[in-house]
């Protein structure tokens, strides 16, 4: 039994309405999703989809798009949704992890910025050993006050902000090596 887990948040048909099919970075994003997702089924590591779920939208439950993105094969450990940032408060994960006596999270998915780097904080804060695997996240631009954050930049800052304090950066290749 792994005391690891690799959580997939928000990897959902949600975001083809918020611009995933037109960023440049997707297909790479989903080269190294799926390799990391092969990888960790290979290794005997429970793969988790979280979906994110709002009133209205592209992300209520009803509009037929809370579920996982097309090019993901794997089968699904536990299938988790959240209504706030990060995937662990309101979803049912924090117990499962602690039922399974889990230690180690992976994270990796949309968006870069805001669930992935949010759960891995508050993962980090749980007690959990934490590995964020920015390679297998994807975010999009964000313009605030006239200034637009590139999604290397974004990416660049989120790895800047969690290393040593949240997470242990990894890229798939080290990530899965890491594995035991």
């Amino acid at each position: 039994m792994t005391d690891s887990v690799l959580l997939i948040i928000d990897a959902q048909q949600s975001f083809y309405h918020r611009g995933y099919l037109e960023a440049p970075e997707t297909p790479a994003f989903e080269l190294v999703l799926s390799q990391l997702a092969d990888g960790c089924r290979a290794k005997g590591i429970p793969i988790v989809d979280i979906l994110h779920v709002e009133s209205e939208g592209a992300f209520a439950a009803g509009s037929g798009l809370v579920v996982r993105l097309p090019f993901l094969q794997h089968q699904a450990a536990a299938t988790f949704r959240k209504t706030v940032h990060n995937a662990l408060t309101d979803s049912g994960l924090q117990q499962w992890l602690e039922q399974r006596q889990v230690k180690h999270v992976i994270i990796s998915g949309l968006r870069t910025e805001q669930c992935c780097e949010t759960t891995a904080r508050v993962a980090s804060d749980f007690g959990y050993r934490v590995t964020f695997v920015t390679e297998a996240t994807l975010t999009f631009p964000l313009t605030h006050n006239g200034m637009t954050l590139s999604i290397a930049d974004l990416r660049h800052r989120t790895e800047s902000v969690l290393i040593d304090r949240f997470a242990a950066i990894r890229r798939v290749d080290d990530c899965l090596q890491e594995l035991t």
